[in-house]
């Protein structure tokens, strides 16, 4: 029997998507996308978690990503989860797991030169994490 291998993520993006033409033919776009949860803990207290997903685009879907996707922007994502491996200058093996996104809908409105709504946007959902170059996509 097959497996199923999908992901729905709904977030906003913690930065602006990095996108990269690997070849003529070939773009990728990297998007770093929060989603938060909040219950009440048994003292009644409201506690919240946030996760940052590492979502990758490939092909034409990547360049409109990168045309009318900005920091604090909502978005929809479907996809699967890839691991990949790679060996850094030191030869230790390092794993990344992301999001292979092949269904990007923009939600919300697009942020205009005079509406700054989404100012601090990270700042609400903890620090975004950072990328090492070895973590890069390899091109």
């Amino acid at each position: 029997m097959a497996g199923v291998n999908k992901v729905i993520v709904v977030g906003r993006l913690g930065a602006d998507p990095e996108v990269k033409n690997i070849s003529p033919e070939q773009t990728v776009a990297r998007l770093s996308v929060a989603t938060s949860e909040s219950w009440n803990d048994r003292n009644g207290q409201k506690q919240e978690r946030t996760e940052w997903h590492r979502i990758v685009v490939w092909g034409k879907l990547a360049e409109l990503c990168g045309k009318y996707l900005s920091k604090g922007r909502q978005v929809y994502l479907e996809g699967k989860l890839q691991t990949r491996s790679w060996e850094d200058d030191q030869g230790v093996k390092k794993y990344t797991t992301e999001i292979v996104a092949n269904t990007v809908q923009f939600l919300g409105a697009t942020q205009s030169a005079g509406n700054d709504n989404n100012k601090g946007f990270a700042d609400n959902f903890g620090p975004e994490p950072s990328f090492d170059s070895s973590d890069e996509l390899p091109f």
